[in-house]
């Protein structure tokens, strides 16, 4: 096989390997920062349906599930979902796992 061929595969097929084998190992270690925008909005979107008090005189919005949207706003995924897993709980609402 000519050496200009023989280059040609190392730069091919070795990325390709690479990626192979790094890739696994990514996708099941940590969440994605897409994955965890969507667990913020989830557990927001179930408060607001099934926490927030809607009479009159209610005490205004609720500042923990504030700040916890804050947080998922500005990237701070792990504190908001922590906040917002608290704030479920605390109201003995359900949620699914992560």
């Amino acid at each position: 096989m000519p050496r200009q061929i023989k280059r040609w595969l190392a730069r091919l097929v070795l990325p390709g390997v690479m990626a192979a084998l790094l890739l696994p190992g990514l996708s099941h270690g940590q969440q994605t920062n897409e994955e965890l925008a969507a667990r913020c909005a989830q557990l927001g979107a179930i408060f607001d349906r099934y926490g927030t008090r809607r009479s009159e005189g209610s005490g205004g919005p609720d500042m923990t599930r504030l700040g916890a949207g804050i947080d998922c706003q500005k990237g701070r995924y792990a504190q908001g979902i922590k906040a917002l897993e608290g704030l479920l709980q605390r109201n003995r609402i359900s949620y699914p796992p992560a």
